[in-house]
């Protein structure tokens, strides 16, 4: 293929605070093996206060192609609208501030939506953590009892899906779909996805797509990510409920049963019955995975494992039911969709 016949691309960062990583995700942009005449870079920056923007733009001195975009409304979705809206790809491709992407990247993205007709296409997931806990957390995080079926966490072969990593669409998708939830802090990924599905639109993972996504290394800052996680997807579940699964709920199921019956147990025999069922079931359950996962890795990190699964199941529970309390009333308020304005350059 030649220069002419590759398709301009616009790179998307959606990023606030990320100092520490932004140096190298975006060094990695700039590193690609993609014609760089065809390639475009904007860094939606939700106005950071701890050197971030400051990093961009010495970037920008050195490489024209690099555009700081200001995002005044500080979260994900808002960001990746502001740079939709003054992007000039034909290829739309996002990139987390988390993550360090392989020099093929881009060109993996655009081959794969040439060759399959997808909609959206991405790669797996491939974390990988900071200290001992980290990197149980990037162990954890790949497996279906971790984190569920979605498949871009653990699949090892290109296949049809309902939800990739990041993710790379042909510009007309967001004319056809419209743009990305700007309610929703987290799992707006997931309701564009949602969206897609519902109107049409197909989703390749491919194993040639690569990336690294450092993931959080302290329970604290797990705790938060993922009960945020759970508090979110109540409201893509109220906005889309044909996509409602049982396992959804099964996380929050768990927590509510602890609670009520921790509650109760002082007073009710069959409640300290229904606790002591409910702790030793997900301890075997835990310990079972924890060996397993551990087993698989030469044995590390099986001292944290355990931690690491029962923070992910019950942040997110908690998360879910603080959301299903908070957006109780909601379930008829699908929210707007936001759609291209008349002054993007999306067709």
């Amino acid at each position: 293929m030649t220069t002419v016949d590759w398709p301009m691309v616009t790179v998307i960062l959606p990023v606030r605070q990320e100092a520490a990583f932004i140096r190298r995700s975006l060094g990695c942009v700039l590193a690609q093996d993609y014609p760089p005449e065809r390639l475009e870079i904007l860094v939606a920056d939700g106005r950071s206060t701890d050197g971030t923007r400051q990093a961009v733009l010495e970037l920008q001195a050195q490489h024209p192609r690099l555009r700081l975009v200001d995002n005044p409304g500080l979260v994900v979705p808002t960001g990746l609208n502001a740079a939709l809206r003054q992007a000039s790809g034909e290829i739309i491709v996002r990139v987390d501030g988390h993550t360090e992407i392989a020099p093929d990247y881009v060109r993996q993205c655009v081959i794969a939506l040439r060759s399959t007709g997808a909609d959206n296409v991405g790669g797996r997931m491939n974390a990988r953590g900071e200290g001992a806990f980290g990197e149980a957390v990037a162990l954890a995080s790949s497996t279906p009892f971790g984190v569920g079926n979605a498949r871009f966490h653990f699949s090892s072969r290109d296949e049809w899906v309902d939800t990739v990593y990041m993710g790379a669409w042909p510009r007309a998708v967001f004319a056809r779909i419209g743009l990305f939830d700007e309610e929703l802090v987290r799992d707006q990924d997931d309701e564009f996805n949602y969206r897609l599905l519902e109107r049409g639109g197909r989703i390749w993972l491919s194993q040639s797509i690569q990336s690294r996504y450092t993931n959080r290394s302290h329970p604290r800052a797990l705790w938060r990510q993922y009960f945020q996680y759970g508090y979110w997807k109540v409201r893509v579940m109220q906005k889309h409920r044909n996509q409602m699964r049982l396992r959804q709920f099964v996380p929050a199921a768990f927590v509510a049963t602890l609670a009520a019956s921790t509650l109760l147990a002082p007073f009710w025999t069959p409640a300290r019955l229904v606790l002591g069922l409910a702790v030793g079931s997900y301890a075997v359950a835990n310990l079972t995975a924890s060996f397993v996962t551990a087993g698989r890795h030469g044995g590390r990190h099986l001292r944290h494992l355990p931690l690491v699964f029962t923070i992910l199941h019950l942040s997110y529970g908690s998360g879910f039911l603080v959301g299903l309390a908070r957006f109780w009333d909601r379930w008829k308020d699908r929210g707007p969709v936001y759609r291209v304005a008349e002054d993007t350059n999306v067709p």
